[in-house]
């Protein structure tokens, strides 16, 4: 599909200049251009969430989401969550959690969840599913990445009482 046209991203916080057309889809210029491999195809109809990135900070399915709107926005993918080497803590909690399992989901879920807690901070286990929806996982049964993003969040719980 590519027509030679020249977009500029922002991902992760760098610029990046691809060529591709308007209309390509996000999910293949961050896998194929820009080599972000933990961006995952699963359905390719934005039904399962293994796509999933934040566009200025909220969750999107890349696969439904043209290269060209995504242009003058940042994108997030998981490799823009650790800073200076150090994981999140979301990815610190999933793992201490087991929340991982075959790790295909992992990406779109951490991604999602730190959308949640940026948005609320404290969610309770209902908004944490709500949080997820639209992220499937065949492996963990939801409990344990539940558990994950329940302690991920305890410390900004602790911090909102004052206790931090």
């Amino acid at each position: 599909m590519r027509a030679g046209q020249a977009l500029r991203l922002t991902i992760n916080g760098r610029r990046h200049e691809v060529e591709a057309h308007p209309a390509e889809r996000l999910l293949d210029v961050l896998r194929e251009q820009v080599g972000l491999t933990s961006v995952k195809e699963g359905c390719g109809t934005g039904q399962c969430g293994a796509c999933t990135v934040l566009l200025d900070g909220r969750p999107v399915t890349s696969c439904l989401v043209f290269a060209g709107d995504a242009a003058g926005h940042e994108v997030t993918t998981v490799e823009g969550l650790s800073e200076d080497g150090k994981p999140h803590p979301l990815q610190e909690a999933f793992v201490k959690y087991g929340a991982t399992q075959c790790g295909f989901c992992t990406p779109g879920m951490l991604l999602a969840a730190k959308a949640l807690l940026d948005e609320n901070p404290a969610p309770t286990e209902e908004e944490i599913k709500w949080g997820l929806a639209g992220n499937l996982c065949r492996c963990t049964g939801y409990r344990k990445i539940i558990e994950a993003i329940q302690a991920a969040a305890r410390p900004k719980r602790a911090r909102k009482r004052g206790r931090g």
